[in-house]
């Protein structure tokens, strides 16, 4: 089988996004020898971003460290050198051979490692703008620089998404709004419509926009196709997450497809690959 990089289907091509760094389900997350694997492959993968004690950012879901890492505490409390010190936990919550990365180390290893040019490398931020202070801005800034064009940096908060972004020239970034005020309002309302021409307006200069594939669906259903303004809008789609590739989520991959929605976004991208090749 090929690598598991994008779906061709009626002249339109959808990419699929390895979630966190998972090119199979049993992958542990956030591994930095996947991310390369991805990134020398030229595929779409992504990562999640919190910030720690030294003002830098480390490549984590959580803002605690039980879960995903052989440590405890907040990772904003925790320093730079204990976080390289602790290793990642795969699915079994083992401890595995691969050390927690931040963001300097990951972009010093694509830098050296070399990165394909069609390759993505998705930086999820999980903080607000009240989490910033201009010492993270600037660190943020010097972390991305060697390989700023091949990265997206995304998140819930499009104006801390924007403060990054003005540190590193050639950064382009992305919004979702399935969170917070925007998702609230959605669900109060059911409002399709105005839900993706405020995600528009909100984040002018995004260039994907992230919606949970539901939701999506969910308009389609009532006759909505939320996509299409997005596309007509000069920007690109994203539907996240497909877990696993079941009988269920092939259909649904199905709908998002004649959708022509631009990527995929999923923990088992061999697996989706190998069902849309047969």
């Amino acid at each position: 089988m090929s690598d598991p990089l994008h779906i061709d289907r009626d002249g339109h091509r959808t990419w699929i996004k390895w979630h966190r760094g998972r090119r199979r389900p049993s992958d542990p997350v956030f591994t930095g020898t996947r991310i390369v694997e991805a990134m020398r492959l030229g595929a779409s993968v992504e990562v999640d971003l919190v910030i720690h004690a030294d003002h830098g950012c480390a490549v984590l879901h959580d803002l605690t460290l039980e879960r995903e890492t052989t440590g405890s505490g907040n990772v904003r409390d925790t320093d730079a050198a204990a976080l390289r010190k602790l290793h990642l936990r795969g699915n079994d919550g083992q401890a595995v051979s691969d050390k927690v990365l931040l963001l300097d180390d990951l972009c010093d290893l694509l830098a050296s490692e070399g990165v394909h040019p069609d390759a993505l490398l998705q930086l999820d931020l999980k903080e607000n703008l009240a989490a910033l202070s201009p010492q993270i801005v600037a660190n943020f800034g010097q972390s991305v620089a060697p390989i700023a064009g091949s990265l997206i940096l995304s998140g819930g908060d499009f104006d801390a998404i924007a403060m990054l972004a003005k540190s590193a020239p050639g950064l382009v970034t992305g919004y979702d709004p399935c969170y917070g005020e925007s998702l609230a309002r959605l669900q109060a309302t059911g409002d399709y419509r105005s839900f993706i021409e405020q995600a528009l307006a909100t984040a002018p200069d995004a260039k994907m926009i992230y919606i949970a594939y539901d939701i999506i669906l969910s308009a389609k259903e009532v006759g909505i196709d939320i996509v299409a303004p997005v596309h007509a809008a000069g920007r690109r789609v994203d539907a996240w997450t497909i877990n696993r590739i079941t009988p269920q989520t092939i259909g649904q991959i199905e709908r998002l497809l004649r959708l022509k929605v631009d990527q995929i976004t999923t923990d088992d991208p061999e697996g989706l690959a190998k069902a849309f090749s047969e």
